[in-house]
């Protein structure tokens, strides 16, 4: 990383991805750049999991670094401030705030509602992904194939980097999004590096592109409305069990 924030903070203009000198390293037709998404909120009660920062993600992260960076900031603070201005904003995390609302996480946590996790200044919240750094496939946005775990190169990085977050941020709970990023939490359940207790997967995932999904998981859309590409026996089975895992915190 050292190597990568220096070259950020002597550039003229911010990175963007694609700049080789970003390049960690490639397997095939996969790529893995560095973008500044190193900082890990080691007091945090919840973290959010991805599969992995994407074009647009990375290009923020790297602009505020860059900018905190001209401004005098310390590295410490510009990685901060990457991370917490380029994750799951906008939308998603609107989603994201009132399915975890639905389910109650934020009674054990004595807070209103979990958009208090998201404040500026609050280090309950811990952004991450399955791959810490964006991942590109012949130069598009890595989608999961080939599978994260079954990749050696990804393998490597999830055990190093995500591990990392795993041993640095003991009994948080830890809400993965979508099922690429709910196998590689498992994968660390069945190492024995998190217990399956505060791992609470079967959230819809919050993208605008499955509004359809969280507005049934939120009950705001009748199970006899759904179009057929929505299976609501899943989602019920999926609320149920995280309705009941926060029950048990």
């Amino acid at each position: 990383m050292d190597k990568f924030i220096q070259h950020l903070a002597s550039a003229n203009q911010a990175c963007r991805c694609g700049d080789p000198s970003l390049l960690m390293s490639e397997d095939g037709s996969l790529t893995v750049e560095w973008a500044p998404f190193d900082h890990i909120e080691k007091e945090a009660k919840l973290v959010i999991v991805g599969l992995t920062p994407g074009r647009q993600q990375a290009d923020n992260a790297l602009k505020s670094c860059f900018e905190h960076l001209q401004l005098g900031a310390s590295i410490s603070t510009s990685l901060k401030a990457a991370k917490k201005f380029a994750s799951f904003s906008g939308p998603m995390r609107t989603n994201l705030i009132a399915m975890l609302d639905k389910i109650g996480l934020s009674n054990p946590f004595g807070v209103e509602t979990c958009a208090d996790f998201f404040k500026d200044k609050s280090s309950s919240v811990h952004f991450t992904s399955a791959v810490r750094y964006p991942v590109f496939k012949s130069g598009l946005n890595y989608s999961g194939s080939p599978r994260p775990l079954g990749n050696s190169m990804l393998r490597s990085l999830i055990e190093t980097k995500l591990g990392e977050e795993v041993l640095a941020i003991p009994g948080a709970v830890w809400v993965p999004l979508g099922h690429h990023a709910e196998s590689v939490l498992q994968h660390f359940v069945d190492c024995g590096s998190l217990s399956s207790k505060v791992v609470f997967s079967g959230l819809p995932h919050p993208s605008g592109a499955n509004m359809e999904r969280i507005a049934y998981f939120l009950g705001k859309k009748p199970r006899n409305m759904l179009s057929p590409k929505t299976n609501p026996d899943k989602i019920d089975f999926a609320r149920q069990s995280l309705l009941d895992k926060v029950a048990l915190i």
